[in-house]
């Protein structure tokens, strides 16, 4: 169940890290207000998460999911560009992450 909550909060990451650049800088209310009640769910989850994983483990992995999921929804649904470069840096996140995961005793 550890693994479940902690991509969930990863996956809630990406949302309120979306919510936080529609805020415009927390001046518009709606998006403030997501921004904040999802972050608390994300910071929730991480921590249900670590009561049986590693914190190294755990953390490594919310935020890389946060990271690789922003730089998707970044370009996906905000139009923002893809070079080779980024694409590279993102794959090696991910590669961090499938290796975190390997070398994880849960």
């Amino acid at each position: 169940m550890a693994w479940i909550f902690l991509f969930a909060a990863g996956v809630l990451e990406v949302v309120w890290a979306y919510f936080m650049k529609r805020s415009e800088g927390f001046t518009l209310l709606w998006p403030t207000i997501v921004t904040l009640v999802v972050m608390a769910g994300s910071f929730a989850l991480l921590s249900v998460s670590m009561k049986t994983l590693p914190l190294g483990t755990a953390y490594t992995i919310w935020t890389g999911i946060g990271a690789v999921g922003a730089f998707l929804v970044g370009i996906v649904v905000l139009g923002e560009s893809v070079t080779p470069m980024r694409l590279v840096a993102a794959a090696l996140i991910l590669a961090g992450l499938v290796m975190m995961k390997l070398s994880s005793p849960h």
